[in-house]
């Protein structure tokens, strides 16, 4: 079995025995996903408090919702789609607030930039190319390509099949590279 694989079984198991009562699985569950967690919530929220606050949020919820995990399931997609439910909540609380519909450009995914990339194009212009992207499909693109889900588990992330999923992600990163490279619209 591949390191994913191992991880997923393990992250099963770990919720198979919170769900049967054990506190200590719900520390290593919390120990092994919340980092990427708050890494996917910050790229939403580019505000570290507010970050930090929907990873809470998220756990809480998790905690909650333990009885209708499913061991068939991925705990990580799971997990990914309850954190992306809350930042949705949260979202729409803050529209409502605010009477805007969609995030503004500076408040866009703070995208970790992989080595590669750097010489493509400058962190500005890739996150400015991101704000241009349709939001369903940069989300897909963002869980997919910097929080390594499978495109199965993007699509119960977003509610979508996988092939839906993996269109979202192609077409942005199309859209991406057309964007840096100065033929976007």
């Amino acid at each position: 079995m591949d390191d994913a694989g191992d991880q997923r079984k393990r992250l099963t198991e770990l919720m198979v025995a919170y769900q049967a009562g054990d506190a200590m699985a719900f520390e290593k569950l919390y120990g092994e996903l919340a980092g990427p967690v708050l890494g996917y919530l910050r790229s939403l929220t580019r505000d570290a408090a507010r970050a930090e606050d929907l990873l809470q949020e998220t756990f809480f919820h998790v905690h909650r919702a333990r009885h209708t995990f499913h061991p068939e399931r991925s705990a990580k997609a799971w997990i990914f789609a309850i954190a992306h439910n809350v930042f949705l909540m949260s979202h729409r609380a803050a529209s409502r607030l605010s009477r805007h519909e969609g995030l503004a450009e500076n408040e866009l995914p703070d995208v970790p930039v992989p080595p590669g990339l750097e010489a493509l194009a400058a962190r500005d212009v890739l996150t400015r190319a991101l704000a241009r992207l349709p939001e369903k499909q940069r989300e897909a693109l963002l869980l997919h390509h910097v929080q390594g889900l499978s495109f199965q588990e993007v699509g119960a992330v977003q509610g979508v099949t996988a092939l839906a999923a993996k269109l979202r992600s192609h077409r942005a990163m199309i859209q991406l590279r057309d964007l840096i490279r100065g033929k976007g619209r």
